[in-house]
């Protein structure tokens, strides 16, 4: 039953008899949630002197629907004449004056300065549809921003139901895994999605609620997995009506849900939620598990983690935050145990085991990271002009690092939506500026996803990536669905790289392998030879012959990890992905016995100029 001093604060719960509390009792949950009986709101707002809740099933009568003071500084009610669709807030009474505010845990607004809309997750149909997340050593993933991804009409934004007319595209590219740029509600109908105004609904101009639930449903039916990414570091900074929500605040913060000290200071403002907070860190578990509960998402990836662990993302122990780790710890842990598969990714950026080790032991708990020192050494080595200015060695540490002997504890990548904006452009673009449509350019970027694609880890790209699409990336510069026709050669290409990441012939297992062999790492003729194998032998050893320069190598003698005959799976320079190519090496090879590379067997390769080459064995 209610505790006595929550009736003796409130004259109203004085008027309650044994009946009304065990009502109260009885929804659970916070926001508001539908049942039979109309809709139960929930709100938490301990410094409020009174709470009613406003709408239009009340003609937003602040008197009409008092609600009762309960523990925690939680105020509920049921109010039996509402239902699905009606539009609402909270009304507020306060010693700081009074205010109108959206509900924290709204699944649909209006807009970010409208009015919260009760949706109810019951009502949308699944159909049963069966769908399994692939292995982790499975997952090819294509980032993508649903505002700019498929754009059908001028001046307007791509939604989700645009996105999910080129799902069939991204089926026939191979990719099993889709990872959406943050639609939680946002200012505004364009941004990249990382100033989030109503972290539980569903930006509006995207689709809604309905809208990701569509999109989430055809992707599967479609084989696709979803990952979702959130933002947990800060929170706004504007539309925020949890800004200072129930009117208190100190030395000039942002009142409950948020630091009110020097930990609230980000680069984003002081909009840090606090991490120490019980109530604030149930609002964020909650909105973790409600996307992969409520919407069927597969995976999550956490937004600068390195801001919820430490203050200033400077590696200070003095600005470590522990309540942010220990929530992190909790979220993860919690998903582990509850949705097997799914996988939480962290972009910390600071390449540490700790972010992806076990919460077991002592780590964070997420099941991979953004690999910073991948991206960097790789976008470094195809970009730079000068052939003789490419570090080999650098190279090599980017394919074979790992976190805590786990090569999928890493996403690898030449591009995200970070390293084609901010002051950089698309690798392509920063190869030959303003000509993506350049021998240079188009031979260095796919040898960039082809090591992307070979090197042990969970491989990424980016949208437009197969379009060779120039200049960077802008949430007003939508992707040009064009250059499909015209750089179709180049879109085959990713194609033909991803369906042999995936085994997709059954001949290339080795590529979803732990392990890499580096056979040969020149740094003078600048070219890697590596051997990628998950138990080795034929359909399973795969080598992998990247050439980091102009030369073309005409008997390039290597060593080879088993005698035979080995079938050519790839080679980037082939003409089929684009007339300039130069189509050399195009042909099979056989081993001579003979030591090289500390292997008893050897081959003879042509490898043409900035190229990839792999091959793989029948039997």
């Amino acid at each position: 039953m209610l505790d006595s001093k929550l009736t003796s604060q409130n004259p109203y719960m004085e008027n309650l008899n044994t009946e009304d509390t065990d009502i109260i009792e009885n929804f659970e949950g916070m926001g508001a949630i539908c049942h039979p009986e109309g809709v139960h709101y929930r709100v938490w707002a301990p410094n409020a002197d009174s709470v009613s809740v406003v709408g239009s099933f009340n003609d937003w009568n602040a008197e009409a629907n008092p609600m009762h003071q309960e523990e925690n500084g939680n105020w509920g009610l049921l109010v039996e004449n509402s239902k699905e669709g009606d539009e609402y807030k909270f009304a507020l009474k306060t010693p700081n004056g009074d205010f109108q505010r959206n509900d924290p845990y709204a699944l649909k607004v209006t807009n970010s300065v409208g009015n919260s809309v009760v949706y109810n997750h019951a009502s949308f149909d699944w159909q049963d549809a069966n769908y399994s997340m692939p292995s982790w050593n499975e997952l090819v993933i294509y980032e993508l921003h649903i505002g700019t991804f498929h754009v059908k009409d001028e001046n307007h934004i791509g939604t989700f139901y645009t996105a999910i007319e080129k799902l069939g595209y991204l089926k026939e590219l191979g990719i099993n895994a889709v990872e959406l740029m943050p639609s939680a509600e946002f200012p505004g109908d364009r941004s990249w999605g990382y100033n989030p105004s109503n972290p539980f609904a569903i930006e509006s101009d995207y689709g809604g609620p309905e809208g990701l639930k569509a999109f989430v449903k055809a992707a599967h039916e479609a084989g696709i997995a979803v990952i979702l990414d959130v933002v947990y570091n800060h929170f706004g900074p504007s539309d925020l009506d949890l800004w200072r929500f129930d009117g208190w605040s100190e030395n000039d913060g942002g009142g409950i849900y948020f630091y009110n000290d020097w930990k609230a200071e980000t680069p984003w403002g002081g909009t840090r939620p606090d991490y120490g907070r019980g109530e604030v860190r149930q609002y964020i578990h909650d909105n973790a598990m409600m996307w992969l509960r409520d919407y069927r998402i597969d995976g999550l990836r956490m937004d600068m983690v390195v801001y919820i662990r430490n203050v200033k993302a400077d590696g200070n122990p003095g600005n470590d935050l522990k309540d942010g780790i220990s929530l992190m710890q909790w979220i993860n842990k919690d998903i582990k145990d509850n949705f097997p598969n799914r996988i939480t990714i962290a972009e910390d950026m600071h390449s540490l085991d700790m972010v992806t080790n076990s919460v077991e032991n002592d780590g964070m708990g997420y099941g991979s990271q953004w690999d910073a020192e991948f991206v960097h050494s790789v976008r470094d080595a195809i970009i730079t002009a000068n052939d003789q200015d490419r570090n080999i060695p650098s190279v090599v540490d980017a394919i074979t690092s790992r976190y805590n002997s786990d090569s999928f504890q890493r996403i690898i990548y030449t591009e995200s939506h970070d390293e084609v904006a901010n002051g950089q452009a698309r690798v392509a673009e920063e190869i030959a500026d303003g000509d993506v449509n350049n021998w240079y350019s188009k031979k260095r970027a796919a040898l960039g996803v082809a090591l992307v694609m070979t090197s042990p880890g969970i491989p990424m790209i980016f949208q437009g990536q197969p379009l060779l699409e120039d200049k960077w990336f802008s949430d007003t510069d939508p992707l040009d669905w064009a250059r499909q026709e015209q750089f179709a050669g180049f879109t085959n290409l990713h194609r033909d790289l991803i369906h042999l990441r995936r085994n997709w012939f059954g001949v290339t297992e080795g590529l979803q392998g732990q392990d890499v062999h580096i056979i040969r790492a020149d740094n003078d003729k600048k070219v890697i030879v590596m051997h990628r194998y998950k138990d080795g032998g034929p359909k399973d050893s795969v080598v992998v012959v990247l050439n980091f320069s102009t030369q073309t190598f005409d008997d390039y003698k290597v060593g080879f990890p088993r005698a035979g005959s080995w079938k050519l799976r790839f080679n980037s320079d082939n003409e089929s992905y684009d007339q300039d190519f130069s189509n050399l090496g195009i042909f099979d090879v056989t081993t001579t016995e003979g030591e090289f590379d500390n292997l008893s067997n050897y081959v003879s390769l042509q490898i043409p100029p900035y190229s990839a080459l792999i091959y793989s064995q029948e039997e």
